[in-house]
């Protein structure tokens, strides 16, 4: 988490909390009064939370017409899923150079609960994903590489696509990446996981 000492951390964090769970809506403006009211502080603090959360990139200053939460076009969307594909590809690479027995088996934990399941909780199966992606980036201990992901994933979660493909069909994909860094495959396990992203770009924009 990117952290901001000159605000106050909880009204930050709710802020974000009410803009991921859709309490705030894309599109919506925000009225300080009314927030500042609803979390009971005052508007300096407000503002300083609403200033970090424009550079995150999810409220947007629109001059003569106030601040609003940012909405996300076709093309950014698209964007940030050429970005995870470099950013996942990368990490996959570094972590298949590692050779880290430990970074195999928390990888495979995410999804070994699911084979041979002739139906998978799709709950469960959306938690494990997002967390082995998660896994992906932070296993390689690359600081500026989780940095840059953290934007692209707290921006998927606001986008709220979930699950772009079925568990029977990324199920194998999974695996497959994890085989490659087990192996210690840098170039198939860096293909395999951009693959597994251009497979849900490609399956997002032509919907």
């Amino acid at each position: 988490m990117i952290q901001h000492a000159s605000i106050s951390e909880p009204i930050y964090l709710r802020l974000k909390e009410m803009i991921l769970n859709g309490e705030l809506k894309q599109g919506e403006k925000i009225v300080q009064e009314k927030i500042a009211e609803k979390l009971g502080v005052s508007r300096t603090p407000l503002m300083k939370a609403l200033l970090a959360l424009e550079n995150e990139y999810l409220v947007e200053s629109i001059p003569r017409r106030g601040m609003y939460i940012r909405s996300w076009d076709k093309k950014e969307i698209i964007d940030i899923y050429i970005c995870r594909e470099a950013i996942e590809g990368m990490a996959a690479r570094l972590l298949a150079q590692s050779k880290d027995e430990d970074v195999i088996k928390q990888l495979r934990g995410c999804f070994s609960p699911f084979l041979n399941n002739k139906e998978i909780d799709l709950d469960a199966y959306t938690e494990a994903d997002e967390v082995f992606h998660s896994l992906l980036i932070k296993l390689t201990g690359n600081a500026p590489l989780d940095k840059i992901y953290f934007f692209g994933n707290i921006h998927e979660k606001v986008i709220g696509h979930g699950l772009i493909r079925p568990p029977e069909e990324t199920l194998d994909e999974h695996f497959k990446i994890i085989k490659a860094i087990e192996k210690g495959d840098a170039d198939g396990a860096e293909q395999f996981a951009r693959e597994h992203i251009k497979k849900s770009r490609e399956l997002l924009f032509d919907q």
